[in-house]
């Protein structure tokens, strides 16, 4: 019996000896797990991104503050001596017509009257000083005026790459929740018993290990222990506790129970303290991650550490890799 080409070809599909090529295959779990991970990573590194921002816009802002002050406070000297000024002046009107040396101290360059102001008859010795204290004061106004502008102008691209970065970040949480709504329900559900099934075993991991460094001395041996307590709370963007973390703020919150304040930045908390080569960490040491550094977690001893890595994530003790986020260096406070 002869079959047609189309019968041929139709048992071959129907026996699987055909199979679609991987190239144009669905991605399995994994891979989808994979993929929504690294977009979790990069939103997350965005996230460290604002808060750094975050970090200088409110250093900026108590500075505009004070030069605000300062910039009223030299504008009310300035007022109150316009008012000796005036004094003078009145007082020149009523014994007769404008020398032409108060005509010059009204124009437009009060320095080019001090220039001449010791010739001037008219004018006594402390006229001459008040009108000296107008001119510096005035000067100092505008230097501080200058300095208010350029103060606000750093708050304002303070703001812009606040806004950058939240806006990053928001693109690949989009992405990754874009990338989960073409699953199934089941697929879903399945993935999501996925993650808390690794996240589970890594709590329990972690909670196994964490008494071998609760007893540890000095500052670090104090910060460890505050957050070794945290394992298992989980990663939010911007958050310092009580129950919820991101990378720095668990940090901050850490070395503030041992007497250390730092800023709510990886990038910030990098400059402090003083810089440890990897073969010298000891345990509480800062080990930071990451080009520009979006990552920041607390050296527990060899390729160990104590950090919260990233949304979808908690609280957790992990080895020493970040991925794509290399190794940049360490400090100890």
């Amino acid at each position: 019996m002869k079959f047609s080409l189309r019968v041929i070809f139709s048992l071959v599909i129907a026996t699987g000896l055909l199979a679609p090529s991987p190239a144009s295959a669905a991605p399995n779990l994994i891979e989808i797990q994979a993929r929504v991970q690294d977009l979790e990573t990069q939103a997350t590194t965005a996230a460290e991104g604002a808060q750094e921002a975050k970090v200088q816009l409110a250093r900026l802002k108590k500075t505009l503050d004070s030069v605000q002050q300062q910039a009223s406070q030299q504008g009310a000297s300035v007022a109150e001596l316009n008012k000796s000024i005036g004094a003078i002046a009145a007082e020149q009107y009523k014994s007769g017509p404008l020398s032409k040396s108060l005509e010059l101290l009204f124009s437009s360059d009060p320095a080019q009257y001090l220039s001449t102001a010791g010739s001037l008859e008219a004018v006594t010795r402390q006229k001459t000083i008040d009108l000296k204290k107008f001119s510096v004061a005035t000067q100092r106004l505008n230097a501080t005026s200058l300095t208010l502008s350029d103060k606000l102008a750093l708050v304002k691209a303070a703001e812009a790459r606040f806004k950058k970065q939240q806006d990053i970040a928001n693109a690949k949480l989009a992405e990754a929740e874009a990338l989960l709504k073409k699953l199934t329900a089941a697929e879903r559900e399945r993935l999501a018993k996925l993650n808390e099934d690794e996240e589970n075993a890594d709590q329990q991991r972690s909670l196994a290990d964490a008494g071998k460094y609760s007893g540890l001395a000095g500052r670090g041996g104090v910060a460890i222990k505050y957050a070794l307590e945290q394992i298992g709370d989980k990663y939010v963007f911007g958050a310092d506790g009580m129950t919820t973390w991101d990378c720095s703020g668990l940090t901050m919150r850490a070395f503030r129970t041992a007497g250390v304040s730092l800023p709510h930045s990886s990038r910030a908390q990098y400059v402090y303290g003083k810089a440890i080569a990897k073969k010298d960490l000891q345990p509480g040491d800062l080990v930071f991650f990451g080009k520009p550094i979006s990552h920041v977690a607390i050296y527990l001893g060899p390729d160990r550490m104590l950090h919260a890595p990233r949304k979808g994530s908690q609280v957790k003790i992990a080895n020493m890799n970040m991925g794509k986020k290399p190794y940049i260096g360490a400090r100890r406070l």
